[in-house]
């Protein structure tokens, strides 16, 4: 494993030969994410322009260092980035208050969770180093399937804190991270009786953990931390020595949830960054009516992308959890089936919970 906060694409293109292709997969389109900005255009040329895919080759090898953290970029992409999409990453004593809020509400309380305020800075906090005390009425499993959404998620640091994302400091401590997945996972590892416990509940967490994000890098870097912070954990608990004889069966599966739990979307229009998501009109209204998915070829002529504007449906994602019986005694991976899970677009989730 390689701790640090800047992810290298070869790592996980070596470790797991076909994982880093399911982390750039978008399971709307059924290609891969797109870049969803020109900044890296100018450097690296067409193929690197807004609504082109972004390819395992175009980040790998040589090119290895393309895609990095916020913190890891210039001063300049920085602020280039903020006037084109208002990018602004929260710093992690702030996700940390933010998170508090939420695990106080479902807790019904504010004492003995994950941590409290350091009365003599704000900007740190003091540990809980006991293990967690659930309320009567609701166990730990009720914790770890609870589900959790970042919106506009950026590299994710209310969900994976890994480093923190504005200074990019490595946060080796994995028991006190004060990500929402990482407090699942934190959970699981104070309460499972064993690996394979660990394993199962490990991935209900991941499962219950979700985050929509517009351009592609950040998206990507938002997918590999999760995935790192799911290795990291289960390393903290059980050893890298048990980790590596474990890793090419589970960690494929674990980038199959994530590919789908962290997705590209305009959080505004429900549908893929730089198009318009097709809305259902009467038959005489689509009369000579161009979408996007009538031609495969779409992916394939970048010249016609910028004008075609309708797309055929709205972001979609998977409910994981549906029709799992989370209750029951001795769950097994057996009892879930990720690739036949229910799928349903974002726009319908939203409106239907409103």
């Amino acid at each position: 494993m390689n701790y640090a906060s800047d992810i290298l694409e070869d790592d996980i293109l070596y470790g797991w030969p076909d994982v880093l292709q399911t982390l750039l997969k978008d399971h709307t389109t059924k290609r891969n994410i797109i870049w969803a900005t020109d900044m890296y255009a100018k450097d690296y040329g067409e193929a690197y322009s807004f609504f082109n895919e972004i390819a395992v080759e175009q980040i790998t090898g040589p090119l290895g260092k393309v895609i990095r953290p916020r913190a890891d970029k210039s001063k300049e992409e920085q602020t280039l980035r903020v006037k084109d999409k208002a990018e602004v990453f929260t710093p992690a004593w702030i996700c940390n208050a933010q998170n508090n809020l939420i695990d106080e509400a479902w807790f019904g309380r504010t004492e003995g969770l994950f941590n409290r305020p350091d009365p003599d800075n704000p900007q740190k906090w003091i540990n809980n180093e006991e293990n967690i005390v659930f309320p009567e009425g609701k166990t730990w499993k009720d914790y770890v399937a609870d589900t959790r959404l970042e919106i506009t998620c950026g590299e994710a640091p209310y969900l994976a804190n890994r480093y923190d994302a504005v200074t990019g400091e490595y946060n080796a401590n994995v028991k006190y991270r004060i990500g929402m997945l990482d407090r699942k996972l934190r959970i699981v590892s104070e309460n499972a009786k064993d690996s394979k416990e660990w394993l199962v509940w490990g991935k209900v967490a991941l499962r219950a953990t979700y985050g929509f994000e517009w351009q592609g890098d950040n998206l990507l870097l938002a997918r590999e931390a999760l995935f790192f912070t799911f290795a990291e954990h289960f390393i903290a608990q059980y050893g890298e020595k048990k980790f590596n004889q474990l890793k090419k069966t589970v960690m494929p599966g674990a980038a199959y949830i994530i590919s789908w739990n962290l997705w590209q979307m305009d959080g505004l229009k429900f549908g893929i960054p730089g198009y318009e998501p097709y809305v259902e009109k009467k038959p005489k209204e689509l009369a000579n009516q161009y979408t996007l998915m009538d031609d495969d070829s779409f992916f394939d002529e970048p010249d016609k992308k910028h004008e075609i504007q309708p797309f055929e449906r709205f972001c979609i994602i998977k409910d994981f959890l549906h029709g799992v019986n989370l209750k029951k005694e001795n769950l097994t991976s057996r009892d879930f089936h990720d690739q036949n899970a229910p799928t349903q677009t974002f726009e319908s989730l939203v409106h239907t919970q409103i």
